[in-house]
């Protein structure tokens, strides 16, 4: 007969979690966590509160010692990235100086199921416990993980909630007009009294001034050097401009008293990651919106001028009215600015190819004198005169065409119908697909070539947008051009940088000495040195 097996139990005599004896007295050492997520007076109440009460709560506890409570003020949960106290908490932690960190609840903790979950298994691989009040869940117990993810996940589907609830907010804000801005970064106006945005006159001339250097001929670059020179502060208050920071403002509808809306948008709500928005959410463009600093038609002069520069491919960081006007007749380059005798009385500016000294021929086109230019252009622009009212008349004629839009319009109509029925047939094509059993390769035949037809018609319509905006741009130039000549006192015509820049397009100096002036309503003069 078999003897019975005599088994003996030995008890566990540590905690497989945190290594620690059972026996042992040694007291837990404990950190508490506390975060509000708004900077308001009220949640900072709630903040000094959470902050004394875990104080006190650890403290009360024999078996405990207090290490510190951590604390995030005005810190979103969402993510832990930006959370400098729970970075701090957690890398404390790891390093082996807390043992127990108590927090109000997971919602506190992280709104983010991830984060959540990852943070508190690395914890635990390091013997660290969480305890999450509300819920009463310890995350050493078996049952813990399981509660946590399920907690956390519904306080991530709660965090979704509150940003689509935001965004509803947002989007109801723009669509009934109301306009807000970052008035911190945004010079020339300020949060007034109702709420509004009110124009902040010192501010005000800056931006002015900006818009007037900028149509006088000084590129961006230029604008931002000399703001920079003469110690003009920027909207956040620096002294250094950039050149992004003059174009934002060139470039800001908000100047003319409107505002397009919803420029951006969240794609993410856990990452709060922003995308600009082409198209994939609404945009709300409200005119008259707030007090303007800048004429809408200078504003839109400014546009349009940025895209000549643009497409002229003429940049230049020069201050001169001069800079990108002037082109080589021997090689089509630019004439760029030279001083010479810099540092005697002597001191004069010349213009000259910036070609002309390079590769093996030399250009043989004249360097000019900034004052000959302006000598040259008075009496060009004199002779473009001789028969004003003839050339505003034409002027005006040719105005009238440019902006008569009627037949692309109407061309641009009969392709949008076309490219509806066409995309209902692309539709039907993969709809009969889906539920027929046809052919695959009569179906992707039929199908490419509705995908052609479709894609000239959109190629034949944006062709058709691009002239209609290049007629426009080129009538509101002519509107420009006319109102100056109009305006023009023939017995005190002399230079001025405004009339420079309105009236003259480019200028072509060739070798004979000759310049040929081409203005802005399509008429050259030539003139000679």
């Amino acid at each position: 007969m078999a003897t019975a097996k005599n088994v003996t139990v030995i008890p566990a005599t540590r905690n497989p979690h945190t290594g620690i004896s059972k026996q042992s007295k040694t007291k837990r050492r404990v950190a508490g966590y506390a975060r509000v997520s708004t900077d308001s007076d009220e949640q900072f109440t709630i903040y000094e509160a959470q902050v004394d009460y875990y104080t006190n709560y650890i403290k009360s506890r024999p078996e405990w010692e207090f290490v510190e409570v951590y604390t995030d003020e005005g810190i979103s949960a969402l993510n832990t990235k930006k959370r400098d106290g729970f970075n701090r908490m957690i890398a404390d932690a790891l390093n082996g100086k807390i043992d127990l960190i108590v927090t109000k609840s997971v919602s506190r903790f992280a709104r983010n199921t991830v984060d959540s979950l990852t943070t508190v298994r690395k914890l635990k691989d390091k013997g660290v416990e969480v305890y999450f009040e509300k819920e009463n869940i310890w995350t050493m117990d078996s049952k813990g993980e399981l509660l946590i993810t399920i907690m956390s996940s519904l306080a991530q589907e709660e965090s979704r909630s509150i940003s689509e609830n935001v965004t509803w907010g947002q989007r109801k804000r723009f669509a009934d007009g109301k306009v807000s801005m970052p008035y911190k970064q945004f010079l020339g106006y300020r949060k007034g009294a109702d709420g509004l945005p009110e124009i902040v006159p010192e501010e005000a001339e800056t931006v002015r001034a900006i818009y007037r250097m900028f149509i006088e001929g000084m590129s961006p670059n230029a604008i931002a050097r000399h703001l920079t020179d003469n110690a003009v502060p920027t909207s956040a208050g620096k002294k250094k401009w950039q050149r992004q920071t003059v174009e934002s403002i060139l470039t800001n509808e908000k100047y003319k008293g409107s505002a397009l809306l919803q420029k951006k948008y969240t794609v993410d709500f856990l990452q709060k990651r922003m995308k600009v928005n082409e198209g994939e959410v609404p945009q709300y463009y409200v005119e008259h919106s707030h007090p303007a600093i800048i004429a809408p038609e200078e504003w839109e002069r400014v546009q349009l001028e940025l895209k000549r520069r643009k497409e002229s491919g003429r940049q230049t960081f020069s201050t001169s009215p001069f800079a990108g006007k002037l082109i080589c007749g021997d090689c089509g380059e630019i004439f760029g600015s030279k001083v010479w005798h810099s540092n005697s009385k002597y001191r004069r500016t010349i213009w000259q190819c910036n070609a002309k000294f390079k590769g093996d021929k030399k250009c043989t086109t004249p360097h000019l004198y900034e004052d000959d230019i302006k000598e040259l252009f008075v009496v060009a622009l004199s002779k473009l005169m001789v028969n004003r009212e003839a050339l505003l008349e034409d002027g005006r004629l040719i105005r009238h065409e440019l902006m008569d839009t009627s037949a692309i319009d109407a061309e641009c109509e009969e392709l949008l119908q076309e490219m509806e029925v066409v995309a209902g047939l692309i539709q039907k094509c993969v709809n009969e697909n889906a539920v027929q059993t046809i052919d695959q390769d009569e179906y992707i035949n039929r199908y490419n070539a509705l995908v052609e037809r479709h894609e000239k018609l959109q190629s034949r319509y944006d062709t058709l947008q691009k002239k209609r905006e290049r007629r426009l741009q080129q009538a509101d130039v002519m509107s420009g051009f006319l109102f100056i000549i109009a305006e023009l006192d023939t017995l005190q015509l002399q230079f001025d940088p405004v009339l420079w820049h309105t009236t003259v397009d480019h200028v072509t100096v060739y070798a004979d000495e000759r310049l040929v002036f081409y203005f802005r309503n399509g008429n050259d003069v030539e003139v000679k040195i």
